[in-house]
């Protein structure tokens, strides 16, 4: 993985975490259970997908090791 990927990674990483915190934020907003339960939703796979990318990015620094 070159250095411009894992930046592009790491910014994907920086823009899953504002969208989690922008998602939780959003919860306290609201009294509708389903929309809650939406929002709980939509910020579990958000999480899932902030892991891989986590992931992803320790996989590449390994090849600058």
């Amino acid at each position: 993985m070159t250095q411009k990927e894992l930046a592009y990674v790491e910014d994907a990483i920086g823009h899953e975490n504002n969208i989690i915190s922008i998602l939780e934020n959003e919860i306290e907003n609201v009294e509708d259970d389903n929309l809650i339960d939406y929002l709980n939703d939509d910020i579990s796979n958000h999480q899932d997908m902030l892991t891989e990318l986590i992931e992803l990015l320790e996989v590449g620094l390994w090849f600058f090791v």
